[in-house]
């Protein structure tokens, strides 16, 4: 393999790669489809670029409900075949391609009516472990009492629940998963960059044969050559495929799901928690020392790079677990709150909670192909559909895909290190709670983390103002991980934006320093990185004080998107 990490260095010889070259296979989009497809596309031995607008994940595929899980509730709409896939790729995400990013989580289904329920529920979970047989990794459901409930979740109200059951999925971080997934290509020689924004598309006659591309970091357009062309970027596919003035063969709608954060201590559960809502499914998921509530499903027409959670969202929400929970939660528990938009095929239906949550893949015109819809845990099959008919329009023969085999950088060697972690402790001199924290978010690559605060005793401390995290993460997620601007790290790299009480205002200026010392900024430029995180903070803050979408999304829209200070 090549180059491993996704450093300043390694941009800057992408896009010279890049520049007016010619590649078999060019992504757009770096969401968790476009990257698995340039990794599928580099590990068939084919020469492959990814761009990606923005960040890494900085759409969809950070604001998901970081589940991998086979989508228990579409047993119920009859959709087997998309069940039993996303349990397959569950159990290969857990044991083999990212084990080191994905573990299980259990959850407790409360049953409110006697009879009929466990048997129907019951039979639904027995179908659900038994189309996972063979894929291991989780344990199997069990029927629980009341009593045996309550004991798992002494938060919920005792008049909610007559029994429940209680069966495993698993969860992942998705943004860190989606970085992995676009370093990993990069180490098989993908042509990998950020900030870099698809503004045309290249013809010859009808044929699409490549891509004009504005790099947001130097303010310089350049054109990229390609026989084939994925466009893989979710909820602005439409918006791409116009690009390329073709009015496609299907639609994308995009469905707003908003998720509150709150402090572990606020619920006593050993257990996540799921439960039918009206047009939904509300989720309680254990999320390290916190807790994921959510979620919502609303057509949303607005502005898709920040959706926005407005006041009356979040009290929707609020409102649903309250039901269940014998201690109310109110606005002062809400540590973060986060929206993300699903990318669904547009259908007849008028409700986004009914669209397909299925994927499509299409060659509307020669030289591009467009893949949309699908969920997160199947990225895999999407990345690989899409590069199978990218290669069927190459024209010659390629192998077929890997990457069922193929794990992520930092998943080689993990459980070993894990097993390890009290020697790493001892040698590092580091405690060893900080060493799970750090394999469970670097696998094997923790060595890295360790040689750079060998090198620097000063990387060892806690973050001020967010101390499940060392300073050396921050300084390696611009020198290793991609991070081009400080809210890349605050809310990708890190969770820190929603797992501060302050939004991690306090930690921006220690972010601004480390990332700018890696990276090269002046002094002016880190008051600016910083400046505008606070008023970014500020606006999602005020949308969500505001009624409505319409207002929410004004709201937000008050911070402008960062750039650089200076062009270089």
């Amino acid at each position: 393999m090549t180059d491993t990490t996704l450093s300043p260095a390694g941009r800057d010889a992408a896009l010279t790669a890049l520049a007016g070259n010619e590649v078999d296979v060019l992504v757009v989009g770096g969401g968790v489809v476009g990257a698995g497809s340039a990794l599928d596309a580099a590990t068939r031995g084919l020469s492959v670029g990814l761009l990606e607008a923005r960040d890494f994940a900085s759409g969809t595929s950070s604001r998901s409900s970081k589940l991998i899980h086979g989508g228990l509730r579409y047993l119920e709409m009859l959709d087997f075949g998309l069940v039993r896939e996303a349990l397959r790729e569950r159990g290969l995400i857990l044991t083999r391609l990212a084990p080191h990013l994905a573990r299980p989580v259990p959850f407790l289904y409360p049953l409110q009516h006697r009879g009929w329920e466990r048997i129907y529920t019951g039979a639904g979970v027995l179908l659900y472990d038994t189309m996972a047989a063979g894929e291991p990794g989780l344990p199997r459901h069990k029927h629980l009492s009341r009593r045996g409930a309550l004991r798992a979740c002494p938060a919920l109200r005792k008049d909610s629940l007559i029994g429940a059951l209680q069966y495993y999925d698993a969860q992942i971080d998705d943004a860190r998963h989606t970085m992995f997934l676009a370093r990993t290509a990069a180490a098989y020689g993908a042509h990998v960059a950020s900030r870099t924004e698809v503004v045309g598309f290249l013809r010859e006659g009808e044929r699409v044969t490549g891509v004009r591309v504005h790099d947001l970091e130097h303010d310089r357009t350049f054109e990229v050559r390609a026989q084939q062309v994925i466009n893989a970027t979710g909820v602005w596919t439409d918006d791409t495929q116009a690009l390329v003035g073709e009015r496609g063969q299907f639609h994308v709608r995009a469905s707003k799901g908003i998720h509150l954060v709150v402090p572990r201590d606020r619920i006593q559960s050993s257990t996540g928690l799921i439960s039918r809502t009206p047009s939904s499914v509300l989720f309680i998921i254990p999320w390290g020392r916190h807790w994921i509530i959510g979620t919502t499903d609303t057509e949303w027409a607005l502005d898709k790079a920040h959706p926005a959670a407005s006041s009356t969202d979040i009290d929707y929400l609020l409102d649903l677990v309250n039901k269940v929970l014998a201690t109310p939660l109110n606005r002062t528990d809400v540590q973060g709150v986060y929206a993300g938009l699903r990318p669904l095929l547009s259908g007849e239906s008028e409700s986004t909670s009914k669209l397909s949550r299925e994927h499509t893949v299409a060659s509307p015109t020669p030289g591009l192909v467009v893949v949309a819809g699908g969920k997160y845990t199947t990225y895999r099959v999407m990345a690989k559909d899409a590069v199978d008919a990218a290669v069927h329009g190459l024209g010659r023969s390629v192998p077929r895909s890997v990457t069922q085999r193929v794990p992520l950088l930092g998943a080689e060697g993990y459980a070993a290190l894990w097993n390890r972690r009290r020697l790493l402790a001892e040698e590092s001199g580091l405690h060893v709670a900080r060493i799970e924290h750090l394999l469970s978010r670097y696998g094997s690559l923790v060595h890295e983390l360790l040689d750079l605060i060998a090198g620097d005793k000063d990387l060892a401390r806690p973050v001020e103002g967010a101390e499940d995290h060392l300073r050396a993460e921050l300084a390696y997620a611009a020198s290793h991980e991609g991070a081009r601007h400080l809210e890349d790290v605050l809310t990708r790299r890190t969770r820190i934006s929603i797992e501060t009480f302050d939004r991690g205002i306090a930690a921006a200026p220690v972010a601004a320093e480390l990332m700018g010392a890696v990276l090269g900024w002046s002094e002016e430029q880190r008051h600016r990185e910083v400046e505008h995180y606070r008023l970014r903070v500020e606006a999602e803050r005020a949308s969500q004080e505001q009624p409505d979408d319409e207002t929410a999304d004004a709201a937000r829209l008050g911070a402008p998107d960062v750039v650089p200070l200076q062009v270089q």
